[in-house]
């Protein structure tokens, strides 16, 4: 899967704060420090936490599903979820957490909606096993797959607004979208959105 570091990075103004979850060994908290924001990491790996602070990065062992309710209401300018709402035990509860403790939320999901993800299924009769899905169905730490189509409707449930939507296709290009269009359901490997409250 091609990176979305730089696309997030892209999102978010110089001198904001941030905290990215499920943050690994910090590559894009490095990204954004270097932009002048004021960022903080939560991840539940301890290996991946230790990589993080060995390198300077203002990171913490945590998990999404239970340690949210700990941070203040509006804690931070922006919230990041990148590649992690699949593995979270209540993604619904998780986004309402994060647009109480964030102004704005970054979320990459991976697009089970995908073409080669249909592809796949119609040909082999198996689940995926690709670049973004990498995990074999009874290793993988996604529990919760959805499609763009699928998380533009849990938005909509949780009466959040979105702000900016794109779809990123296998090359890494970004694509601005409106509403829950098929074609970027289809020709999206993953996708990007910045949600607030209404």
């Amino acid at each position: 899967m091609a990176s979305y570091n730089a696309p997030i990075a892209a999102l978010i103004p110089s001198g904001s704060s941030a905290i990215d979850i499920g943050c690994g060994e910090g590559e894009l908290i490095h990204l954004l420090e270097n932009k002048s924001i004021k960022v903080k990491g939560l991840e539940i790996d301890a290996a991946k936490v230790s990589a993080a602070i060995s390198h300077g990065l203002s990171v913490v062992q945590g998990d999404a599903d239970h340690d949210l309710k700990h941070y203040p209401d509006a804690a931070f300018d922006y919230a990041i979820l990148a590649k992690t709402l699949q593995a979270t035990k209540q993604p619904k509860q998780v986004l309402v957490d994060l647009l109480r403790v964030a102004k704005h939320v970054v979320v990459v999901i991976p697009n089970f909606g995908y073409w080669k993800n249909r592809l796949y299924l119609l040909t082999k009769g198996r689940m995926p096993v690709t670049s973004t899905l990498s995990y074999q169905w009874y290793e993988t730490p996604n529990i919760h797959f959805c499609t763009l189509r699928d998380f533009v409707t849990l938005v909509g449930e949780i009466g959040a607004v979105i702000e900016s939507r794109a779809y990123i296709d296998s090359a890494g290009k970004v694509h601005p979208f409106l509403g829950a269009s098929p074609r970027a359901n289809l020709l999206g490997e993953s996708a990007l959105f910045v949600l607030t409250k209404k």
